[in-house]
């Protein structure tokens, strides 16, 4: 029986982690799969030897360094002792390219699922994926060129979500309805990000932000899908601080119906702007940092990208406004939201850009990334 290790420590790295894990066991059942879980993973299949508590930020890991370390030492112990046919790593390039690397070296093929942004930012880190992966399953086009490039093995798969996500958007009054909202008003959909660590840098300025725009426009209504319990618990305590009578609407999940019923959405900085996209709703974007991290980034000169958005990215142009740091200021982004609310044309021009951009993305990518790896299993064993 082919066994695969395969760790994930994103709720985003959860929903590919899993939708490749059905994909595998589609084409050929009987793998098993074990290491690093999130709910989906473990419903798709994977036994759980850990679970990870997702941080972001140079600064911010720090305190959660040696929890970090120690977790990673298990998981090299265990697969080193008991060594899989193949282990994969889901996202998190920091956590799981490291382990990758010394599970190389002991003889162990290895792939990553989602290509580090080596071609963003800390361009350097190219080097290091000769010696950490056999395979990169790349969710973008100019992922795969750039690896190619540098002598780094390189599939483009296409991204899972585009799979998943109707090409037609979804009817925005329907969803209200079912949501609890009125069908008639208008909807901003507040996304301050899955981690912790997201939320306290943003839940203030967000809910700020809504408040200054219900001021404007009393008619306004919102919705805030919430990730899990713990990041309800904390975005409720921030909303009775900061925008006590908000007609807000917090949810237990269920992110697509919160961006399908809306006309705006004020996201964090991520994959919520990809989901965003491919829901073909227009969006503001906000991404902050800790002062030191910002700090080490800018003086470092490690960002080479023109855009902090991957929908931006993906467009090659700004549809989404960007504010960084200092710029996320509750009036400045208000403006942005009630500019794009007044200009229905705008916002017709966004939503047939991103389906565009959308049928690009569309590829099968789960099944492709399965035949991808399947090959190399099988090349190996011959």
């Amino acid at each position: 029986m082919i066994r695969i290790g395969i760790v994930a420590n994103e709720v985003s790295g959860d929903i590919l982690a899993a939708s490749l894990i059905e994909a595998l066991q589609a084409k050929r059942p009987g793998l098993r799969f074990e290491g690093v879980t999130g709910p989906q993973m473990e419903a798709a299949g994977c036994q759980p030897l850990d679970r990870i508590e997702p941080v972001m930020g140079l600064v911010e890991v720090l305190k959660h360094l040696p929890a970090l370390l120690a977790m990673r030492r298990r998981l090299y112990n265990h697969f080193r002792a008991d060594p899989p046919d193949l282990f994969i790593g889901v996202d998190a390039p920091d956590f799981n390219l490291p382990l990758a690397r010394r599970l190389k070296q002991n003889g162990i093929r290895t792939a990553h699922f989602v290509s580090p942004t080596v071609w963003a930012w800390r361009q350097g880190r190219v080097k290091k994926l000769h010696s950490a992966v056999d395979l990169m399953l790349c969710l973008f086009p100019f992922e795969s060129e750039f690896l190619r490039a540098n002598r780094v093995r390189a599939e483009y798969v296409g991204h899972p979500l585009a799979d998943q996500i109707p090409l037609e958007p979804a009817d925005a009054q329907q969803l209200r309805r079912e949501l609890g909202l009125d069908p008639q008003r208008p909807v901003i959909a507040l996304l301050p990000g899955s981690r912790m660590s997201e939320l306290k840098m943003l839940s203030a300025a967000f809910l700020q932000t809504a408040s200054w725009c219900h001021q404007q426009r009393p008619e306004l209504q919102f919705v805030a899908p919430m990730v899990n319990q713990r990041i309800r618990e904390a975005f409720s305590v921030a909303v009775a601080e900061f925008a006590p009578g908000l007609p807000l609407t917090l949810l237990d999940g269920r992110p697509r119906e919160a961006i399908g019923a809306a006309d705006l959405v004020l996201t964090a900085s991520g994959t919520a702007t990809l989901e965003t996209l491919l829901l073909k709703r227009p969006m503001v974007v906000a991404y902050r940092l800790a002062a030191l991290t910002y700090w080490l980034v800018t003086r470092l000169n490690l960002v080479k990208i023109p855009y902090m958005a991957m929908a931006n990215l993906l467009a090659e142009e700004e549809l989404a406004p960007e504010f960084l740091q200092q710029q996320v200021e509750p009036e400045a982004m208000g403006s942005a939201l009630l500019a794009l609310l007044d200009d229905p044309q705008r916002r017709a021009e966004i939503a047939t850009r991103y389906a565009e951009i959308h049928k690009n993305l569309r590829r099968n990518a789960a099944d492709r990334a399965a035949d991808a790896i399947l090959a190399m299993l099988d090349g190996e064993q011959k």
